[in-house]
């Protein structure tokens, strides 16, 4: 019986810069991981623009995203229709790998379908940001949603890294977060088309089908070996190429937490502060596997990085492979 096929699942769509996003990010994945192959569900538009610049071989599997699904919930709660590998890591474009993959997917084989997240989600977890999760806190609205559903417990799922082994299991995760964001009018879960963004949260949803379906999140935050931590440029150190890059990571997550404060200045001073009284302050300086640009104010150096990038591949010569499509999939000719 041969082995299971391993292999990454990217995706694009919306303006070029997007999928020169996934040509940063497979270029400093083949950095450490030159055998796994590597699939991207995008639009027409976006592998022109790969095969205009001899960039499409960088990918084994270039298959057409439908229309229907380039949305977050488009695709993150149709994994099971886009699981080209036995046991596929679906990641977000905005990542740049840091280190081996290997012992993480060791790690990853123990499951059927997971998650990178926490165990317990907080309050601000799909709730509001400012001052008006006081009210959900003291009307019991988390609470109340879980009871409403019949779940014991709520985990925070962090979808920038997703893993998906077992056929049946992704297909009832999927369906089962489109029905609970189909129903979010009868949770706490507040929609983030009301807070300005042009797209909808998968993860409260994805969190709820995997707390009913009792599957267990992947730790997200685990010091040395976490499996992604995020790009805040006062607790990042690396070279311009991110081939060398290690995070400040505190070991007390009420410390750790404060980097996601958009405002340099307070962030900084309540780190200093918390590093003054005795075992708040202490930290390691780690390497993740992948280093994930999720917060909005500080994409800034990938999106300098991933045009860079773009610039110098499409200037090296074409390789002698590339995919082409063969009834909408991608395989590798001479």
């Amino acid at each position: 019986m041969p082995a299971p096929t391993e292999g990454y699942v990217l995706h694009s769509y919306g303006p070029k810069r997007y999928v020169q996003h996934a040509v940063a990010s497979v270029h400093t994945l083949r950095r450490h991981d030159t055998t796994r192959p590597v699939a991207l569900y995008c639009p027409p538009a976006h592998q022109r623009h790969l095969r205009q610049q001899g960039l499409d071989g960088l990918f084994d599997r270039l298959e057409t995203l439908p229309e229907e699904h380039r949305s977050i919930v488009g695709f993150k709660h149709h994994l099971d229709e886009f699981k080209p590998f036995d046991r596929s890591l679906f990641v977000d474009a905005d990542m740049v790998w840091c280190r081996d993959p290997d012992p993480l997917w060791q790690q990853l084989a123990a499951y059927a379908f997971t998650g990178t997240g926490l165990q317990r989600a907080d309050h601000f977890f799909g709730g509001p940001k400012g001052l008006g999760v006081v009210a959900d806190v003291l009307l019991r609205r988390r609470q109340r949603t879980l009871d409403a559903f019949g779940l014991t417990h709520l985990p925070r799922v962090q979808a920038g890294m997703l893993y998906a082994s077992d056929e049946a299991a992704t297909r009832e995760v999927c369906s089962t977060a489109r029905y609970y964001l189909d129903h979010a009018d009868d949770t706490h879960f507040r929609s983030r088309l009301n807070e300005g963004r042009h797209e909808e949260s998968c993860e409260w949803s994805l969190a709820m089908a995997m707390s009913a379906l009792d599957l267990p999140v992947f730790p997200w935050l685990q010091g040395q070996n976490s499996p992604q931590l995020d790009y805040i440029e006062s607790l990042t150190r690396h070279d311009p190429d991110f081939r060398t890059v290690t995070c400040r990571y505190y070991t007390v997550p009420f410390v750790y937490n404060f980097r996601g404060l958009p405002v340099a200045w307070l962030r900084d001073t309540l780190l200093d502060l918390a590093e003054r009284i005795p075992g708040f302050g202490d930290y390691m300086d780690v390497t993740p596997y992948a280093l994930h640009f999720g917060w909005l104010h500080q994409k800034q150096p990938f999106y300098d990085f991933a045009e860079r990038i773009w610039e110098e591949r499409a200037a090296e010569p074409a390789p002698a492979t590339s995919p082409v499509h063969t009834n909408g999939h991608a395989e590798a000719v001479a």
